[in-house]
């Protein structure tokens, strides 16, 4: 029991915490017909009147503040296509995940859901928002994510065989999916925008479609983005040929990636955004000897190993 309790992680200690909605703006609807519904089990059919005034584009924001405060800028967490904040949570076989890691250190931290995805809402579909949203397959996501080859499906044996994705725990990811839209970009941005002018200069930690958001928000916040992380991207952003971007950028790849058509190009496009910018550093694991990552590094069996990479990285950079 000693022993357990010596190995045992520190306590999160909190001096505060919560959550706020950020942005958005009110559409209000008319012209539309009132129909009647019932709204609870066993109860009366109402006049639901869908004319009126609807927020909508509005960003959720759950915050944790460590204690004692470090002074340092606080950790923003902006997760990837289909998902919510739930990804930095913890992982699907259980383990703890990038945002108590990080929290054990000392870091003040932001966990976001994007404009569209869970607590942040989305809006009447079609009257406000023009098309239904895609919903990935259980199967495109297993591949997409390089836990398997390109044209497997989840089971036994259909992992890559060097995987450090918990392939036992896919059920798990597959549950935190959800909706998402592809017409909403430059919202999700405002979204992310409205919390930085909000809270004040931030890093951000970002994933897959995020990356682009994480890097537009540099270029744009350059005194408010002290730094981005970028777990690989899932694109880098057409950048007018003299922008000035210069917000220090750690972006992090994994392995796999020539079994798979879809990967190499967005690679190639990664060291291509390096070699113009000099702030800009990219951390490829193969070539640091770390095998098997999939594309959910923050979820992955070494996950708390590449997080710690992040940490001595930023603990490196110049303070102010």
């Amino acid at each position: 029991m000693a022993a357990a309790l010596a190995a045992a992680p520190a306590a999160i200690r909190l001096r505060d915490m919560g959550s706020f909605h950020v942005g958005g703006h009110d559409v209000r609807l008319s012209g539309l017909p009132t129909r009647q519904v019932v709204m609870a089990e066993g109860g009366q059919p109402v006049a639901l009147d869908p004319n009126g005034t609807y927020r909508v584009e509005q960003m959720y924001a759950q915050y944790f503040l460590s204690d004692p405060a470090s002074g340092r800028p606080p950790l923003a967490f902006w997760h990837g296509g289909g998902m919510t904040g739930a990804a930095w949570e913890t992982t699907p076989d259980g383990r703890e995940g990038w945002l108590n890691f990080f929290l054990r250190r000392g870091w003040d931290a932001y966990l976001c859901d994007a404009v569209e995805r869970g607590r942040s809402g989305y809006a009447l579909v079609p009257e406000i928002w023009p098309a239904a949203p895609i919903v990935q397959a259980r199967e495109d996501c297993y591949t997409r994510f390089r836990i398997g080859q390109p044209g497997t499906r989840p089971g036994p044996g259909s992992a890559y065989p060097n995987t450090q994705f918990p392939v036992d725990a896919f059920d798990q990811l597959a549950a935190q999916m959800v909706p998402r839209w592809v017409h909403t970009d430059d919202a999700i941005l405002r979204g992310y925008l409205a919390l930085l002018d909000r809270v004040g200069p931030m890093i951000v930690v970002c994933h897959s479609q995020s990356g682009v958001f994480g890097i537009r928000a540099g270029l744009a916040r350059p005194d408010q983005v002290r730094a981005v992380v970028a777990l690989e991207p899932a694109s880098i952003p057409l950048l007018a040929p003299d922008a000035d971007y210069r917000t220090p950028t750690l972006i992090l790849m994994g392995d796999n990636m020539d079994t798979d058509p879809r990967w190499p190009r967005m690679r190639e496009r990664v060291q291509e955004f390096a070699q113009r910018y000099a702030c800009v550093t990219v951390l490829s694991l193969p070539d640091e000897g770390i095998t098997g990552n999939s594309h959910m590094l923050m979820m992955d069996r070494n996950s708390l190993q590449l997080a710690a990479r992040v940490h001595d990285w930023l603990m490196a950079l110049p303070a102010g």
